[in-house]
């Protein structure tokens, strides 16, 4: 599609867009660039955190059609098996391995508990509704997250823990000297960009990536395409649409998992109702980057993350919210199939 027809398509976005721009292009006249390059960073980093939550709602609805509201809390859980982790190898304070090794260790069995998580729940609230009335397993979602929050809250506490991120793997802890992840890789104009942020941001990028292609090329991502356009016809067709799906849960829980790790090690902070916030704008950035498309998730969520993190920065953290949902409320007037989205096909 060339310039003038995508103008014409999405005029109203394009109005929105350049009256964003106008008004952010006042701020940093006003502030300088120093605040904006910051600014800038740490929204990239938010929105792959998001980026990575909205791939698992995209997965799940493409397939079920179900907005799994229960999504964000797995990807709270996820972050509470990285910092049991941490723990069990001593913490910043002692450790006993190589941070790298460390990580590692981390991402595979966050990742892979969150993954079996995902299968639980698709097994036990999901499919027995499959059938049922669309609001049922919208209900059940909802009952499945308040569930998994509680839980965690009896099991862990209200209280804040930390990855001490900051002071993992450092030499000496005791005189505040950053660990590995926290040393400058290189610096954005002024803004120091620190490897725990590279992690994210590249890891996120190549987890989007290795997704796309694992759904193009491999037997299992045609697996999933088939049951995306029509489940009826794939089961037909030979199709083992109930391992498709429970295979769909555990990629899609798995990211949000990993996404859970990478908050812990850049924002260093967790709590049994992180989830939900993260939840609901990981959802925004699938809505926005258009639900169902992988490229679509990866762009919504560094919109929303840049848009939360611009309007914290230069309104104030009251506003980042509201400007957040104001986004998904825009999108959906404007362009209901997102920036990436495509109208489904009816079938008759």
């Amino acid at each position: 599609m060339n310039a003038t027809g995508f103008l014409r398509r999405n005029g109203a976005l394009t109005l929105v867009g350049l009256v964003v721009l106008a008004l952010l292009a006042r701020e940093v006249r006003d502030k300088g660039w120093d605040v904006f390059w910051q600014l800038f960073v740490g929204g990239v980093t938010l929105g792959s955190v998001y980026a990575l939550i909205a791939l698992g709602y995209s997965m799940v609805y493409g397939i079920l059609k179900l907005l799994n509201f229960a999504h964000g809390d797995v990807y709270m859980i996820g972050a509470f098996i990285g910092y049991g982790v941490i723990t069990a190898f001593g913490g910043a304070a002692g450790l006993s391995i190589s941070v790298w090794l460390l990580l590692g260790v981390v991402f595979l069995v966050a990742m892979v508990g969150s993954g079996f998580l995902g299968v639980i729940i698709e097994r036990f609230a999901y499919r027995p509704l499959r059938e049922a009335p669309r609001i049922a397993p919208l209900i059940s979602a909802l009952g499945v997250s308040f569930f998994i929050q509680n839980s965690a809250l009896l099991l862990f506490g209200a209280s804040f823990r930390s990855y001490d991120s900051y002071n993992l793997g450092s030499e000496d802890p005791g005189l505040g000297l950053p660990g590995p992840l926290f040393t400058t890789v290189f610096s954005l104009k002024t803004v120091p960009v620190s490897v725990a942020t590279l992690i994210v941001v590249v890891g996120g990028l190549l987890l989007m990536i290795a997704l796309t292609q694992f759904v193009g090329r491999t037997a299992l991502g045609k697996a999933m395409r088939a049951t995306a356009y029509d489940r009826e016809a794939a089961a037909m067709m030979g199709i083992d649409t109930d391992r498709v799906i429970a295979s769909t849960f555990f990629i899609g829980s798995a990211l949000a998992g990993a996404a859970g790790v990478m908050f812990g090690l850049v924002f260093s902070q967790i709590f049994h109702f992180m989830g939900f916030l993260a939840g609901l704008k990981g959802f925004t950035a699938a809505v926005v980057g258009g639900i169902g498309s992988i490229p679509g998730a990866m762009v919504g969520g560094l919109l929303v993350g840049l848009a939360e993190t611009f309007a914290a920065g230069y309104l104030s953290g009251n506003w980042a919210n509201l400007i957040v949902f104001a986004m998904l409320i825009v999108v959906m007037l404007v362009r209901p199939t997102g920036l990436f989205g495509k109208q489904a096909i009816q079938k008759v």
